[in-house]
């Protein structure tokens, strides 16, 4: 997989479990809360996070192997 990237969660919602991580160049990636480390599924908006950006089902890059810094 690819290397680890430092972030920003700028968008979660709880509810349907998906959000949104801001990465260093101002990229974003979508994530599902499965693809939370810790298996919590929480996170919150605003958290530093270290992640890996992989291809999605749809052809979209994607935030995965996502921990809580």
């Amino acid at each position: 997989m690819g290397e680890l990237v430092m972030g920003t969660v700028v968008a979660f919602d709880e509810r349907r479990g998906l959000g949104e991580i801001e990465g260093p160049d101002g990229a974003r990636f979508s994530f599902q809360c499965t693809r939370i480390a810790d298996g919590s599924r929480v996170v919150t908006v605003g958290a530093p996070v270290t992640f890996r950006v992989v291809a999605g089902l749809l052809g979209r890059w994607e935030a995965t192997d996502i921990e809580k810094s």
